[in-house]
């Protein structure tokens, strides 16, 4: 899950019934799964090694730039595409909105180690630690994004963002640095969105 923080007040999309927190705790606590299932079946049919992780403060930081980068540039295009404005509105208002502050632990953490593991973790050096491997994996991402027809454009965000994550897992040969730059980008965005919402704020 990647977001954009987005303005002050929402236009949600009438397409989507409201969730309640359980619900929304409860999907991502099935997807992470089911991703972590995925991975694991994914790695006892294909001979191809898991992309390590090794602990490295250089890599840490590398990550949290790189999550901050996301972010930012994820406001700049948030400002300057109004159809993607939208779509992000109605995504965030739709998943952000039932949470409570510490349920932003869980957004930040659930999908970044889940996502990344499937993503960059074992499709990548699956595919190969090259041009197709970046691409195919990114568009991968972009799609697990895709909540319907009319949210395209923030498809075409997460996998812009997802080229940007497999690369730097490519350059740096460390799954730490996609997980931490994925997780910060989601805790980041999340509690910017939450706060600019003051009904949400307290």
């Amino acid at each position: 899950m990647t977001q954009p923080p987005p303005s002050p007040d929402p236009q949600p999309d009438h397409q989507f019934e409201p969730l309640t927190r359980m619900q929304v705790l409860a999907a991502m606590g099935v997807t992470a799964v089911v991703l972590l299932l995925i991975s694991k079946a994914w790695l006892y049919f294909d001979p191809a090694e898991l992309m390590p992780m090794r602990l490295s403060w250089q890599d840490g930081l590398l990550g949290i730039g790189l999550g901050l980068a996301i972010t930012a540039a994820s406001g700049v295009i948030y400002r300057l595409w109004p159809a993607y404005r939208h779509s992000a509105d109605t995504y965030l208002t739709m998943v952000l909105q039932p949470l409570q502050w510490p349920d932003l632990i869980w957004l930040g953490l659930l999908p970044g180690l889940s996502e990344e593991l499937l993503f960059r973790g074992v499709m990548l050096p699956a595919i190969g630690m090259n041009t197709l491997g970046i691409v195919v994996s990114a568009a991968s991402f972009g799609v697990l994004h895709l909540s319907s027809l009319q949210q395209w454009t923030y498809v075409v965000w997460a996998t812009a963002i997802g080229l940007v994550l497999a690369i730097g897992a490519v350059l740096t040969g460390n799954l730490l640095v996609p997980i931490v730059a994925h997780t910060v980008t989601n805790l980041v965005s999340s509690a910017v969105w939450k706060l600019r919402q003051p009904s949400t704020a307290a």
